[in-house]
């Protein structure tokens, strides 16, 4: 899917097209990372914080060195960028299990697991 590259961070609502991608994001905790491929290049994106008002915040920020690279993306603001979730694409039958399975959304396994990629 394609966003336009707005704001120092990802909204929500920029994702409403991939409901997949959208719902897992939206299940995550704030500060829990997921890894995103953004312009074909794969980083880990973090859920940002509940506000001060204690409203979450419906939003990813660029985490480590996809910082960076979010960064310096910013000077080709109002342009769209491919957004992929990496463990999904190409894989219809693991998107659909992770619908059901909420086991797979675990902090301590993405920590234990989150880097790890097919061969």
């Amino acid at each position: 899917m394609m966003i336009e590259i707005r704001d120092e961070v990802i909204w929500f609502n920029q994702l409403e097209s991939e409901p997949a991608l959208l719902r897992r994001l939206s299940a995550l905790e704030e500060d829990e990372q997921i890894t995103l491929r953004v312009d074909d290049i794969e980083g880990r994106w973090a859920r940002m914080k509940t506000g001060k008002d204690g409203r979450p915040t419906h939003g990813i920020k660029p985490v480590g060195a996809m910082a960076i690279v979010w960064r310096r993306l910013q000077a080709r603001r109002g342009e769209a960028v491919r957004i992929e979730w990496p463990d999904a694409v190409g894989n219809g039958y693991l998107e659909m299990l992770d619908e059901t399975l909420d086991e797979w959304r675990s902090a301590e396994d993405e920590a234990a697991f989150g880097d790890l990629r097919p061969l």
